[in-house]
């Protein structure tokens, strides 16, 4: 970012002298040629010093264009990296609440600051040299046509405030429509396969029209203000140069100034009001970038992620869940049992550090799970959710999604997943959708139990990992499950299904004081 606006301000400086130093030239030769017909082969040199200014400010503003670009990328790359590891550390609960507003703001809402960079803040700059510098130069020349202009110039900034405060809120609140409805379309395409499963995938016709209509409007609406407050700003500009105009002009005619004077001043006017009638066209084309940059930096330190530490131990870690029974231990397969509701899933999430317990912190081998290393912690963990997390992808790139497995035949085997690749056209490189679309819920299932299985972490965390599995591959799971915890891994199965009871060291009831060895 200082680079950037180092860069900015330099080719703004370098812009801002070459355009004045032109119009002086300019003027000069100008001048010279219409009250001396005669003299235009003497001014070869001043034609090439002007020539040589265009150049230079033709220049400074490609480069001022390429800086702006690049800046403008690397600085919204960044901040949708720091929005995204900030919001994707948040508990899922947490995670839930924020994910539009997240998404809203990575996938459209930042790209709004490129014409912060690109045009608003070389537009600033421009006005804090160009401007000043021009004046200056005028008084120089006519004194009487500075005056007019430090009378006209700040009526456009006092415009440009108030505007600017309508738009502001006007951009708030198209950002908030925006939000709203990119999520209600997302949710409503992603039900799309469901409505035409059901055969009422016309009936969301009706509903996207009614948001794309609600979009139009919120768009119009900032893009009225916009053209309203450039119309005002471009009349100011205008009123200001005519100002000068009409009194330059009397002057000349009544012999009160020389032309090479009138002329300078006449090319300099436009050059005062022009930076400041960019900065009023570029702000509304920023604005909504700087409102979604604004909502990023909430985000961000809202939820700022933790880094740093604890280090994990090497070997397969010793677990308390303080008020939930005795402590969790390596080489045992502990399953965490109760109701719906009361809180097994939880207590997995809270073993990852991603929440936190009620009934007391979680301790690994006597440490606070919050004090621990979270990215050392998270790859110490192979965790099956209830439902497993895959990509679009090839099933192969699902099964490597946490790291390279070790033996995958063999996990495939133990998942029995092995029979679902021999079904598979193209089996590995098999291409699946969004969730899994492609394969059903047991197949589905059986790949994040090979993701699982075959990896060498020292801690499984499995939630009801037989879920939508026949009996006869329950029992082979299991057995591969109860393998891990007697190859000295720490093994925490949730579920409440006989079998998976049948399997346990130690059986934990959750939402009730009992425990079973």
């Amino acid at each position: 970012m200082r680079r950037h606006l180092l860069a900015t301000v330099g080719c703004g400086v370098t812009i801002s002298v070459s355009t004045i130093a032109a119009a002086v030239v300019l003027a000069h030769i100008v001048a010279g040629i219409i009250t001396d017909p005669g003299s235009a082969t003497r001014h070869g040199a001043a034609i090439v010093t002007l020539c040589a200014l265009w150049l230079l400010r033709a220049a400074a503003h490609w480069l001022q264009g390429r800086l702006s670009q690049r800046g403008a990328t690397a600085v919204i790359g960044e901040l949708s990296s720091q929005v995204l590891r900030s919001v994707t550390s948040l508990p899922p609960r947490r995670l839930a609440t924020d994910r539009d507003a997240a998404a809203a703001v990575v996938t459209r809402g930042l790209d709004g600051l490129r014409p912060y960079f690109t045009g608003y803040l070389p537009a600033v700059v421009q006005a804090a040299v160009l401007t000043p510098v021009a004046v200056v130069v005028m008084a120089c020349y006519d004194l009487q046509a500075a005056a007019i202009v430090v009378i006209a110039l700040p009526l456009i900034p006092i415009f440009m405030v108030l505007i600017g405060l309508v738009t502001a809120e006007r951009s708030a609140a198209a950002l908030a429509a925006m939000t709203t409805l990119q999520a209600r379309l997302l949710d409503l395409v992603a039900g799309i396969p469901t409505l035409r499963a059901l055969g009422r995938a016309a009936g969301s016709v009706q509903r996207i029209t009614e948001l794309a209509a609600a979009h139009r409007r919120s768009a119009m609406a900032t893009l009225r203000i916009a053209f309203l407050s450039s119309l005002v700003l471009e009349l100011l500009a205008t009123l200001g140069v005519a100002l000068v105009a009409v009194s330059v002009g009397v002057r000349l005619v009544h012999g009160e100034m020389t032309l090479a004077a009138g002329l300078t001043v006449l090319l300099l006017a436009p050059e005062v009001f022009w930076p400041l009638r960019r900065v009023g066209a570029a702000f509304h084309a920023a604005q909504d970038g700087k409102t979604a940059a604004e909502q990023a930096f909430r985000l961000c330190e809202t939820h700022a992620p933790v880094q740093g530490g604890v280090r994990v131990p090497g070997s397969a870690p010793t677990i308390q869940l303080d008020g939930l029974g005795p402590a969790i231990e390596p080489g045992r397969v502990t399953v965490l049992t109760g109701p719906n509701g009361a809180g097994k899933s939880t207590a997995l999430q809270a073993i990852l550090g991603l929440t936190t317990l009620p009934s007391g912190p979680v301790r690994v081998d006597g440490v606070d799970v919050a004090d621990l290393d979270p990215t050392t912690w998270w790859h110490s963990i192979a965790w099956l959710p209830h439902r497993p997390v895959l990509i679009p992808g090839t099933v192969r790139e699902n099964l490597e999604l946490l790291g390279p497995l070790a033996d995958l035949d063999r996990a495939c085997r133990d998942a029995g997943f092995d029979d679902v690749l021999a079904d598979l056209p193209d089996g590995l490189d098999t291409q699946i959708g969004r969730t899994g679309v492609g394969l059903s819920l047991g197949q589905r299932q059986r790949l994040g139990l090979a993701r699982t299985l075959g990896s060498s972490a020292r801690l499984l965390l499995l939630d009801e990992p037989t879920a939508h599995l026949d009996a006869a591959l329950e029992q082979r799971v299991l057995q591969a499950v109860v393998a891990r915890a007697h190859a000295g891994a720490t093994v925490v199965v949730v579920g409440h299904r006989d079998p998976i009871l049948a399997v346990g060291d130690r059986v934990i009831t959750i939402g009730a004081v009992h425990v079973s060895s």
